[in-house]
């Protein structure tokens, strides 16, 4: 429904600010994360179970090609 999506579009949206509120930024003007930031920003509490899902993901990188 309609309400479903703005509710949706308003969560995309907060999640969005909140990642970009924990940018850095190189003196060039590259953004970048700190990994304890994303961790936390991701719900991980415990840094292995992080560490954990980053490896999975690179795997899956790696499988596909990319």
């Amino acid at each position: 429904s309609s309400k479903e999506r703005s509710m949706q579009s308003e969560v995309v949206q907060s999640l969005t600010e909140n990642f970009e509120a924990h940018a850095q930024t190189t003196d060039s003007g590259v953004e970048y994360w700190l990994a304890r930031d994303l961790q936390f920003l991701l719900g991980y509490t415990k840094w292995d179970n992080f560490l954990n899902a980053v490896s999975k993901a690179k795997t899956a990188c790696d499988v596909s090609g990319h």
